[in-house]
Parts: structure tokens; sequence; C-alpha cells
């Protein structure tokens, strides 16, 4: 295992895993893009585990990939595909995968690959030094790591291509006013504020939280009567099980809950 990706489970089952590349601000290699997916998995398959928060060692989120550390310029079309596809997209599939809320605490700058690592989160929050850039137009190159799914998806097509095409670096106050984060916080107090955030989510109850991430990203390319079906299937599942007879044990006894996850 890499020691370029810190990985810790709290005690209030958040998982907090940390780039950890300083030097390169945090710029990925084959190894931490692997312990990365191989982390991402462990979080889904942890029942101690309710929530998980990405962020960067030091005075950046993610500078892209390590093109010294990954070995150069790949040479044939059958590398740099399976390059992509069997390392770095897998960790977009991963988190939608995961069936638990994904939250970016975005320290410094996010560039490129590492804007992606931000935008596959479902919550992005930033410190007041973040930026962020989409810079493959500079390198002659298309996103390889889901920017052009992404994000249209989240700050709308006309913004998305701005972006995409000028590489435009976009500071945190204008990463919230475009919706590309949800708040932004003093540098000193980012990591704190997203783990209390996260924190707050864990002590929900889980079988709620999975099939809400799990209905609003299976919505989004669902007509209204499909969604309404599901939703029915899903809320049988959570009316039938333990978690929804503790909550309102807990809501009228005036105390946390004491959930399963089933």
């Amino acid at each position: 295992m890499t020691d370029k990706l810190k990985f810790e489970v709290r005690d209030d089952k958040v998982a907090l895993i940390t780039f950890n590349n300083p030097d390169k601000l945090n710029a990925f290699s084959i190894e931490m893009l692997e312990a990365y997916i191989d982390r991402l998995r462990e979080c889904g398959d942890r029942d101690d585990i309710r929530c998980v928060v990405i962020t960067g060692e030091g005075r950046g989120f993610c500078s892209g990939g390590d093109t010294g550390g990954m070995g150069g310029a790949q040479t044939t079309v059958t590398a740099v595909k399976s390059g992509l596809w069997d390392r770095i997209q897998k960790i977009s599939q991963e988190i939608q995968n995961l069936d638990k809320p994904v939250l970016a605490a975005v320290n410094g700058v996010a560039v490129g690959a590492g804007m992606d690592m931000a935008l596959h989160c479902d919550i992005r929050y930033a410190a007041k030094s973040a930026r962020f850039a989409e810079t493959y137009v500079r390198m002659g190159l298309v996103p390889g790591n889901g920017a052009c799914w992404f994000l249209p998806r989240i700050i709308g097509v006309q913004k998305a291509l701005e972006l995409l095409w000028t590489s435009k670096f976009v500071d945190a106050e204008e990463a919230k006013n475009i919706g590309l984060v949800l708040d932004v916080f003093d540098d000193d107090q980012l990591l704190d504020r997203v783990l209390e955030i996260a924190s707050g989510i864990a002590a929900g109850a889980p079988i709620s939280v999975r099939l809400i991430k799990r209905l609003v990203y299976q919505n989004q390319n669902m007509d209204l009567r499909s969604s309404l079906d599901m939703v029915s299937s899903h809320m049988t599942l959570a009316r039938m099980s333990e978690d929804h007879v503790e909550a309102i044990s807990a809501w009228r006894e005036k105390r946390p809950g004491d959930f399963k996850g089933y």
C-alpha cells in the first residue's frame, strides 16, 4: 500500500481519505490511483463507515496526474485506452456505485484530473484558497476523468463548455456562485467543518441515506412515472426496516438513533 494515500476511519463512522503527495500538490501516480480505488471499495464494504470525506494534504487538493511517476507519454492506442478505462475511470464509477455520501473538502488547487476528482463527489466544499481549472485544452487533450459528464450536470452546459474550452481558473467564491461547490470556509476551518457535516449525515438512518443517493442519481435519466414507481419500491424497503422503527422510537424519546443500516 502506498504512503501517498492516507486512510482513517473515525469513531463517528466517517472515513477520511487524504491524497498525500504534497510536494507535487497531490498529483496522483498509478499507485495512488490503485490505492484510492481499493479504499473506496473498502468504504462500501464496511458497516462502520457511513460517510466519506476526500481531501488533500498541504496546499492543494489534487493537481492531476504525476506524469513523471506514470512513466511519461503512452505510445500505443491500447495503452492510452486501458490506462484510462482500467484505472482512472474506475474512480468515478466506484463513487457512484458507493451507496454512501462522499464529500470533497477542496483545499487549494484542483486542476485537470484533480478537479475531476472533486466533481466525482456528491457534494463539494472549498477553502477560500481553492482554485479550480479544467486544463486539458492547454495540453491538446480531452477530459479523461469524467469532466464532460459531470460538469454540465453540476453547473450547466454553457458554463461547463466555457471552463472546458478556456482552461479558465475559478476561485472559491466564483465556484460557489456557479454551483460548483456548495459552500466556502476559511482555510483553517475547512476540514473540521466538512467532517462535522459528514458526522451529522453519518448519524442518520443509513438505509434512508443510501436509498436517497441511489434515487437521486437514477432519477437523472428517468421519466417521472418510472421514478415514482421506483420510489414506491424503495419506500417499502425503508418502511419495513429496523432503522425506520428505531428512527420513530428515537424521535419519540428525544434521543439519537442507534441505527443498524437495515
